[in-house]
């Protein structure tokens, strides 16, 4: 029987034309054609605008017959078009009226909200032609990717070790030793999965790489006249299209492509793969940013908007999308079921995830729509859904963000209270919360550790080695008086600000990110890294490099060699991590025998075995982690003890006696030489002194009983 479908209907200037259907929303290949869809619930007429690409001047522009219109959605099938080589946007006419939000303008080309590809920005860097009337230009997708037998992993959380990277940083230097045109791209990232793997993580959290202008906001640097860039990316332009510029191939449109490809690499070798979304705000800013897409389409819709017309700024960047609004909540669902279907990936980190919580005037809800309708979406059921648990408008939500059993948490109480306790300011009473998961602010509501997302840096803020050479932010290469970024550090220098030739200072620096590092992979939860911290990259004391493209944000790999140790300890950690399941609890410690082993799960100690000091002055403490109560009494484990000196003094810790015929072995001692500090998991020396060890000041050790 013959299809009716692959008839027109109408013609426009020799185009053949026929109703189309309207979900899904975007430009969907169908026999003959190409279907159309774009809602607007305020727009009296819309227009499709196809370009051939890179055309200066449109093909042609076909204005939808309003029979076409289903609801508040234009849709149009146009036939025989050479999809390959076609740009679409749209211009759509309504009311104009600050007051009432309505910004229509119909001399303004839209880009589709629901673009799968976005032209205009093909390689990174480029300066855009100014002049163009249509600047990110919509392209037609279609999957011919070859997945195999590729799946999303579906790795437990609490055996993640996260490694969060920016694309562009991880491969841009010229040490990265990528082939040159790989260099900054998704395919430099492919090159590398050997080294991702030989450090032991075992998932990648990519900065933001949807569609984004690095051009937003680009100025000169006032110091060296260098351009500064929206270099992070926190800025969405298309929720559906990754970065052109971010792969070696966007010239040729293949971006879609290469992304898979890394993707399906990093799953072979046991890599998950979490992007860093961006739904709190969008690229068109404030009142004066520029009509991209939403603005022009339904501005009252996509926005949160004053009674007066302005836009709410929980963002901090301008405007604040208008979430919990039924239309935008569909295209966030929308947009991340696109993403974990069709590009396989394991988990999204939410930017400022509070704001998703926020009513249309910027109330916090007790029972968000979107967040919950996220919670128990059947495609993303496996997907890890982490939140950065605040937002620009002060609200703050660690420890009580809605999560309908799913949804994790940037722990920012545990960045803070590590940090305390690392330069020996904090109190042992709440790095002892941090260090079992922090119970304190999940347990109470059911909630695991894996809750947790454990991390002592991040792209915000200091890198490791700046956390422990700057007492205060060094930013003035941002041009902003050094007035952006973070006060509120909790960094120490060790004696001296920046660089300094003194061996002992650092000496002691490496140390302080040694403890740094043991801390974080001895923590129930889930383990963050950044970038290059390894390796012990440096931003210079500036804390908030969201705009060079240049040695402040590049991974330098010559660093791998001259801080080798530091390399090494990670490793060591990292492994050490993955080797013993009584680090990764499912649930928190019960603090008693429930197995019958003769210990509970955790035991606590100070300098005296089973007597843990906790008061208020003290900067000691150990603990004791029973094997058999490893994944609740399920596995078999070592016994693990950890302790900690953050005194400026070397200190005497008595150690816990085993059962008998069992030893104490030593993983680690940061106060050791760098070739001593650290061992392979399982190939442990044995502790000469079974009864106590001397801890060098600031200084951590972890031994494995067995």
């Amino acid at each position: 029987m013959e299809r009716i479908d692959i008839h027109p209907t109408h013609t426009y200037e020799g185009f053949k034309l026929r109703n189309g259907k309207p979900f899904p929303f975007g430009a969907t290949l169908v026999p003959g054609g190409v279907n159309f869809s774009i809602f607007s619930s305020q727009a009296t007429s819309c227009t499709l605008v196809l370009f051939k690409k890179h055309a200066q001047k449109p093909l042609v522009e076909i204005p939808f017959p309003e029979e076409f219109r289903i609801g508040n959605v234009y849709c149009m099938v146009v036939f025989d078009l050479d999809y390959e080589n076609l740009e679409y946007g749209y211009r759509m006419d309504g009311p104009k009226n600050f007051r009432e939000g309505h910004w229509f303008d119909k001399s303004k080309i839209l880009m589709d909200p629901y673009a799968k590809i976005i032209g205009g920005r093909d390689v990174w860097g480029v300066t855009p032609d100014w002049n163009d009337i249509y600047h990110h230009r919509a392209r037609i997708a279609f999957d011919d990717f070859d997945w195999e037998d590729d799946r999303p992993l579906e790795i437990p959380p609490s055996d993640q070790i996260i490694y969060e990277m920016h694309v562009r940083s991880f491969t841009r230097h010229p040490s990265s030793g990528v082939k040159d045109n790989h260099k900054g791209t998704f395919a430099g990232i492919r090159e590398k999965i050997p080294y991702l793997k030989e450090l032991g993580v075992n998932a990648v959290e990519l900065m933001p790489i949807y569609e984004f202008d690095e051009f937003e906001n680009s100025r000169p640097n006032p110091q060296t006249g260098e351009t500064l860039y929206n270099y992070w990316g926190y800025s969405t332009v298309g929720f559906f299209a990754p970065k052109a510029g971010y792969a070696a191939t966007g010239k040729f449109g293949m971006q879609v492509d290469e992304l898979k490809s890394l993707v399906k690499e990093l799953h072979k070798n046991g890599i998950e793969v979490i992007l860093d979304v961006v739904f709190n705000h969008t690229a068109e800013g404030n009142e004066h940013g520029p009509t991209i897409s939403f603005r022009g389409i339904d501005n009252k819709t996509y926005y949160m908007l004053t009674p007066e017309g302005y836009y709410y700024n929980f963002s901090g960047t301008g405007n604040t999308l208008n979430c919990n609004n039924p239309v935008v909540r569909g295209i966030v669902l929308d947009c991340l079921r696109y993403w974990a279907s069709e590009y396989h990936i394991d988990g999204f980190r939410f930017d400022l995830a509070a704001i998703l919580g926020r009513d249309p005037w910027g109330a916090p809800l007790a029972n968000p729509p979107l967040l919950e309708s996220l919670a128990f979406d059947p495609i993303l059921a496996k997907c890890k859904l982490i939140a950065e648990a605040w937002d620009a408008g002060g609200l703050y939500q660690v420890g009580s963000f809605p999560a309908y059993g799913r949804w994790a948490e940037w722990n920012g109480k545990y960045r803070d209270g590590i940090r305390k306790f690392l330069k020996g300011d904090g109190s042992v009473g709440d790095a002892a919360q941090r260090l079992q998961g922090s119970p304190d602010l999940y347990a109470w509501s059911g909630r695991a550790p894996a809750t947790s997302i454990n991390f002592i840096t991040a792209h915000d803020g200091f890198t490791m080695m700046d956390l422990v050479s700057y007492n205060g932010k060094h930013n003035e290469a941002n041009g902003e008086n050094n007035n952006d970024g973070s006060n509120d550090n909790d960094s120490w220098n060790c004696g001296w600000e920046g660089p300094t030739d003194d061996p002992g200072i650092n000496a002691l620096r490496h140390r302080q990110i040694k403890n740094a590092i043991a801390m974080l992979m001895v923590s129930q939860g889930v383990p963050m890294i950044l970038m290059g911290d390894e390796v012990g990259r440096t931003q210079k004391g500036n804390n908030n490099t969201y705009c060079h493209d240049n040695e402040l944000n590049w991974l330098d790999w010559t660093l791998l060699e001259k801080n080798a140790d530091l390399y090494k300890f990670f490793k060591h950690c990292i492994a050490f991590r993955n080797a013993h399941p009584v680090l990764r609890n499912e649930w928190h410690f019960q603090n008693r025998d429930y197995v019958g082993s003769g210990y509970a799960d955790i035991t606590w100690h100070g300098t005296q075995a089973w007597n843990a000091d906790w008061s208020d002055s003290c900067r000691t403490i150990a603990f004791m982690l029973c094997g058999k109560h490893a994944k609740q009494g399920t596995v078999a484990d070592n016994y693990i003890y950890v302790a900690m000196n953050m005194h400026w003094q070397a200190q005497w810790f008595e150690i816990p006696r085993l059962h008998p015929g069992m030893k104490w072995y030593v993983f680690a001692n940061t106060g050791a030489n760098p070739s001593e500090d650290s061992w392979e998991p399982g190939k442990e020396p044995v502790l000469d002194n079974q009864a106590a060890l001397l801890m060098g000041d600031r200084s951590v050790a972890i031994l494995v009983g067995k």
